[in-house]
């Protein structure tokens, strides 16, 4: 069975870090460019950053870039999402998926970034 399940979402105040991990199964994991995307009520989810097949490369969106850092391990067929300095424009529904977008969206985990 194709699956997503993404967790370690929760509240943290604006400054705080919170790590995300989605386990993945039923696919090729280790042949996949992974990435993170994100949504907020009302508007398209958007990009955040992919990682490579080996983990060597890396890309962010310009409003992420040196706070969040992610991260695979191939052997866990999981990918990371190490997010610090978390902002209230942080606070979405953060989901995984292969960067082409193959695999059907689960309902990935909430961050919400509140004093």
């Amino acid at each position: 069975q194709v699956q997503l399940v993404e967790s370690g979402g929760g509240l943290v105040k604006p400054g705080g870090s919170l790590r995300l991990s989605c386990v993945a199964s039923g696919f090729s994991f280790g042949d996949s460019y992974m990435a993170w995307y994100r949504q907020t009520p009302g508007k398209e989810r958007e990009f955040v950053a992919w990682v490579s097949s080996s983990g060597s490369n890396t890309n962010y969106v310009d409003s992420v870039e040196e706070r969040f850092t992610i991260s695979r391990d191939n052997l866990k067929n999981t990918v990371y999402l190490q997010m610090n300095n978390l902002k209230p424009e942080d606070t979405a529904v953060y989901f995984c998926n292969t960067l082409s977008r193959q695999i059907s969206w689960s309902q990935g985990t909430q961050v919400t970034v509140s004093s």
